[in-house]
């Protein structure tokens, strides 16, 4: 795709602009529509603009305009969406559009090119940036795409913020589904003085043909492949369904040997990790892709490009593609027309429905795209049971209808007609206040009181909404000031309340806990032999993590246990009372909690975000466990995509957090093997750009899938390290008598679990405890004999009379190594040495 040209900001005049654009569109064999044309004027003669025009009618080329336009005239432009993919989907667009060195990317995650004149970022960014620095931030225009979560309950704030406190710059608001403007076009024009012109009612390119299935699912997607209606999106609003329904339709043979052939040549080189990358290989072999915000982003990408190449017949996901990600769909399938809201079971809003189906249909694609909505599932049974007994009477009585499970949510073809011909609902205000938007407020110079009240009044809130507002706002302001974080200041105008001098180099928004870890890490001894791990324990309580992750840890926790107290002869009510008491991981918990009850009582407003002691990282070390096999460990392959998050989130804080003087040998050990984790198990989003920086005469494709570190066993200290943690693993196992684990490591090579099992027993009658301490762990007792091909490594096993005369003999193959990215060995002996 040929890029956009540079024009000088001294020519680059309104019909200078349009000109060079129009051309670029007819370079690329792009014409453009006249609602494009409209909005790409209005954006070029200054005005801010409202692009409220259906899916597919072209809102990407007139964002590509309004940013052409920001960066030809020395403007700094941000580009916002509401979730991170389509972040990270904009932001190859556009480095393709304008080349890499001018777009960067931020989002809560990464950031990549962040100094860039053009910057990708989730809307929450821009909106903490607009809080702190007001009509002084550096941002000459913004383009706000799906800008419809203006109305989301939990994030909407996000979306109002820059439009109240940001007069200087030029706004683009998009999306399909926006319904009343009236009262957003008038605060806007308020704030910036700038003409809002609305750029609507125009017709789909792509038209919708609407269809109410009472057929089962595999009997709708066979039909829709035979009538050339795919690649088929099927929409489920729970990640576990998705992926069950994927792995159900596997058998159903929608792909032709041809199109499985194509998708196995074009992944033939990329990584898939075990567990759940295995699953997604075997779908993607048979067409089927699945995407949900819980799986890791290499994943996600890979489905996206292997669906836009036209590989893919089935794409099995939740709303996360509803989301303005460009993926060629042809049908939208939902399973069903209810979600769950964080709250409660809930029918679709008319925004929430025609937002989703709006994805089916793409110009340049399709002549027509196709919506089909399932019924209920049991009234699907039930007409299918009936069908079965025919018109004969009695056996139509005697058919048992199925019911509805407990606590359903229905719908039917008449709340399906009022979605598709519904108006999408006026966009309510969602603003709220917290500790850290009166902070945010006033930073500013010359901040006060009457910053706040400002604000607030500038929302778009009722009176009622306001009010609450203020009396929020009040409240938070007491306890800051109480907290010794604000202050109160005589000038000749009154009293001024304004944010002390200086808080501290380590008060931090976007890490409110970073001061008390930095406070917590006194609480430790540092010669203690457990110091780097109580250090791990403090930033992994003050980082937040999916529960599903803590709740994996749990299950896994109550289920050994079960097993032990039923060996035990332990009775039934007990064993419950047992497991009732049990819980994930927390080192330190007591400890920790004390110190943050002191240290909130001066910061009150950290009690908001509250502690949460736990040990998923830890674990990790104390277990020696790599990613995959923590996952499958705790049964954690459909949210790994949250794990790896919270991964990167701890070794952000490790490494922004803590001061050099804190740091030990053994923590760079664990935040070296961190890092080297992460970029291990996923650093597609880095090679992707630095593969769009450093083009080769390769496909783009092609490079992405090519590993970008080398070898595993390149750097041989990182080998080190990981052999060291493969070997102790076994010797973790063996301490817990998990010899049905080892024989699942190890059967190839012939130690099974009942050998395992023999050798790990004779070792305990000889010496009746297994070390698993931190001198168990130490590099003394792993000796290892590198060589060009092979390792040889001798585990030591730690007896109490340290007579270390046990061991446990293995050989590393190192090239099937580098191929796996993990290590690869073959025990060859367990017993003395």
């Amino acid at each position: 795709m040929p890029r956009l040209p540079e024009i000088p900001e001294e020519f680059a005049d309104p019909d200078l602009l349009w000109s060079t654009f129009t051309e670029y569109c007819e370079d690329v064999g792009i014409t453009l529509y006249p609602a494009q044309e409209e909005a790409i004027l209005a954006i070029l003669t200054g005005d801010n603009t409202i692009v409220a025009t259906p899916t597919g009618s072209g809102k990407s080329m007139v964002a590509l305009a309004a940013l052409f336009a920001a960066v030809s005239t020395g403007r700094r432009a941000f580009y916002t969406a509401p979730i991170k993919a389509l972040v990270s989907e904009k932001f190859f667009q556009l480095s393709d559009a304008f080349g890499p060195d001018l777009v960067g990317m931020v989002t809560g995650d990464s950031a990549v090119n962040a100094d860039a004149p053009i910057i990708c970022a989730t809307a929450e960014i821009l909106a903490n940036q607009a809080l702190r620095e007001g009509a002084l931030l550096d941002v000459g225009l913004v383009v706000m795409d799906e800008f419809h979560y203006f109305a989301d309950p939990q994030r909407g704030w996000a979306w109002q913020v820059p439009l109240l406190e940001m007069p200087q710059t030029q706004f683009v608001l998009m999306s399909a589904t926006l319904g009343d403007m009236s009262h957003i076009t008038r605060g806007l024009e308020e704030t910036t003085g700038r003409p809002t012109s609305l750029v609507t009612g125009v017709e789909r390119p792509v038209p919708l043909e609407y269809r109410y299935s009472e057929e089962p699912l595999q009997e709708v997607l066979h039909a829709l492949v035979r009538r050339d209606q795919a690649p088929v999106y099927v929409v489920s609003f729970v990640q576990k369904q998705a992926i069950d329904l994927a792995s159900a339709i596997v058998s159903a043979n929608l792909t032709t040997r041809e199109q499985r052939d194509a998708i196995a040549q074009e992944i033939a080189g990329f990584r898939f990790g075990k567990g759940f990358g295995l699953v997604v290989k075997r779908l993607l072999l048979h067409g089927i892709g699945v995407h949900h915000a819980g799986m890791l982003p290499k994943y996600r990408r890979l489905v996206e490009q292997l669906a836009g190449a036209g590989l893919l017949t089935v794409i099995s996901g939740t709303d996360t593609l509803g989301v303005g990600i460009n993926v060629p769909i042809r049908t939208v399938l939902l399973t069903g027309l209810t979600k769950f809201d964080g709250r409660r079971m809930r029918r679709l809003s008319v925004r929430e429905f025609q937002q989703i189906a709006g994805r089916a249909g793409r110009a340049g694609y399709d002549s027509v795209g196709y919506v089909v909505v399932q019924a209920p599932e049991h009234e699907i049974e039930n007409k299918k049971a009936l069908a079965k007994a025919g018109d004969d009477p009695k056996k139509r009585r005697k058919v048992t209808k199925k019911q509805p499970p407990t606590g359903f949510v229905g719908w039917s073809e008449k709340s399906f007609d009022s979605l598709v011909n519904g108006t999408p609902e006026e966009l309510v205000s969602r603003m709220r206040i917290s500790h850290s938007t009166l902070i945010n407020l006033l930073a500013r110079p010359g901040a006060g009181a009457h910053t706040v009240r400002a604000f607030i009044d500038r929302t778009h809130e009722s009176r009622a909404a306001k009010l609450d507002l203020y009396l929020q706002a009040i409240r938070i302001g007491r306890s800051l000031l109480t907290a010794g974080v604000l202050e109160r200041v005589e000038t000749a105008d009154g009293v001024r309340i304004r944010l002390v001098d200086d808080l501290g180099p380590n008060f931090a928004l976007n890490q409110p806990l970073s001061p008390f870890a930095m406070a917590a890490l006194e609480l430790f001894d540092r010669e203690s032999p457990d110091y780097a791990l109580d250090v791990l324990s403090i930033i992994e309580a003050t980082t937040p993590v999916q529960f599903a992750v803590l709740k994996g840890q749990l299950d896994r926790i109550k289920r050994d246990e079960l097993g032990r107290l039923k060996a035990d002869g332990v009775e039934y009510h007990e064993r419950m009372e047992i497991l009732d008491e049990l819980t994930y991981p927390q080192p330190n918990a007591e400890v920790l909690e004390a110190a943050f009850e002191a240290y909130a009582s001066g910061a009150p407003w950290v009690k908001e975000i509250g502690l949460e002691p736990k040990a998923v990282v830890r674990d990790m070390v104390e277990q020696a466990m790599n990613f995959s096999q923590f996952v499958a460990y705790y049964g954690l392959a459909r949210v790994e995509g949250g794990l790896l998050r919270y991964l990167m989130d701890v070794y952000r804080m490790l490494v922004q957090t803590i001061p050099a003087e804190a740091l030990t040998p053994e923590l760079e050990d664990i935040r070296a093997w961190l890092g080297d984790l992460i970029a291990r198990v996923d650093s597609s989003l880095l090679e992707e750009w630095e593969a769009l920086r450093n083009p080769s005469e390769d496909d783009l494709d092609e490079a992405v899938f090519a590993p970008a570190d080398g070898r595993l066993s390149a750097d041989r200290t990182r080998f080190t390290r990981l052999v060291r943690n493969t070997m102790f693993h076994r010797v973790l196992l063996a301490e817990r008598a998990a010899y049905d684990r080892l024989g699942e490591l190890d059967g190839e090579s012939g130690w099974t679990a009942a050998r395992w099992e023999d050798a790990i027993e004779d070792f305990y009658d000889e010496y009746g405890d297994l070390g698993i301490d931190a001198d168990a762990r130490s590099a003394a007792l792993c000796r290892i004999t590198p060589g060009e091909e092979c390792w040889e490594v001798r585990q030591v096993l730690a007896d109490p009379a340290g007579d270390h005369d046990w061991a446990i003999t293995a050989r590393v193959d190192v090239a099937a190594s580098d191929e796996a990215e993990e290590v690869v060995l073959e025990i060859l002996d367990v017993g003395p040495m």
